[in-house]
């Protein structure tokens, strides 16, 4: 029987990858990807040895959609910003049982769900920049779930996290549940981006002090509040996919029946207008 081993909410933005790259942003990214290393170590001390990765950066129109090819490799250059992530190579082992096993119990929660192994459909940036820093030597293997969802609803992609949670119950698999997306989205306007040295800053003071609510109501545990404010969150502070990662994650793990805390790894940050973190909930 599986399980999963791991839960966690974290960041994906190019300025990671940039800050390696870029001898500006040198170090300046450090903490973030501190954190994501750490969540790996804790993965792979927990025993997981698969990351299914709830995706904002993957966009689907219609039902809902998992890339479950037994192998990824290629190099990536980000159709949104060019000019931050290019050419950036990986190599990672899949899990198509698995795959295959999520789109099953998905559906049958009444959520239409597809399950591909087509070898040109690649993998997006929402899963390969955590996946750079958490699991470097693709030692575990790793399903993706695409999390933007613009023509769904958050009950429908509760629905997929309970399947998501049954078919790792069902398997044999010990994984390490990742919502990959950031907590306010609103990225800063391009006319006003660079005046506002926008790299390091949020476009909205309301989005910050939401974001520290909402960060103190995981970290106290009050799942309660958080899931009753969960919709206008995303809406009016534009979370990322309009979260809908967070609402799968939350729905794998018991939804009104999830009761953990959330663990902060490193610090909140800005970047790009937008509010970012990496945080460990507990296990049911």
């Amino acid at each position: 029987m599986g399980e999963i081993v791991l839960a966690a909410k974290v960041t994906h933005v190019p300025t990671l990858v940039m800050s390696e790259t870029d001898a500006k942003l040198a170090e300046t990214r450090a903490q973030a990807i501190k954190g994501l290393r750490e969540i790996g170590r804790r993965a792979s001390a927990a025993g997981a040895d698969t990351f299914v990765v709830l995706d904002t950066h993957w966009l689907v129109n219609a039902g809902y959609h998992i890339n479950a090819k037994a192998h990824f490799k290629g190099m990536l250059t980000s159709s949104e910003f060019p000019q931050f992530i290019n050419d950036l190579p990986y190599e990672l082992w899949g899990n198509p049982e698995l795959g295959d096993l999520i789109a099953k119990y998905a559906t049958a929660e009444g959520t239409h769900t597809l399950s591909h192994q087509v070898e040109s459909l690649d993998l997006e940036y929402g899963t390969l920049v955590p996946m750079r820093y958490m699991n470097p030597e693709g030692d575990l293997k790793v399903v993706s779930v695409a999390a933007m969802c613009t023509v769904h609803s958050h009950e429908s992609s509760r629905k997929v996290g309970v399947g998501i949670r049954k078919a790792i119950d069902a398997s044999g698999n010990k994984v390490a549940l990742i919502a990959s997306g950031s907590l306010s989205h609103h990225i800063w306007p391009t006319e006003i981006y660079s005046e506002n040295n926008g790299t390091y800053t949020i476009s909205r003071e309301f989005n910050r002090q939401v974001d520290f609510m909402v960060l103190d109501m995981w970290k106290r545990g009050d799942m309660q509040t958080f899931r009753k404010i969960l919709p206008d969150y995303a809406e009016h502070c534009d979370g990322e996919g309009d979260m809908h990662d967070t609402v799968m994650l939350f729905g794998a793990l018991g939804w009104d029946q999830y009761h953990g805390k959330g663990e902060l790894i490193g610090e909140y940050f800005s970047s790009s207008g937008t509010g970012q973190a990496n945080v460990v909930f507990d296990l049911p």
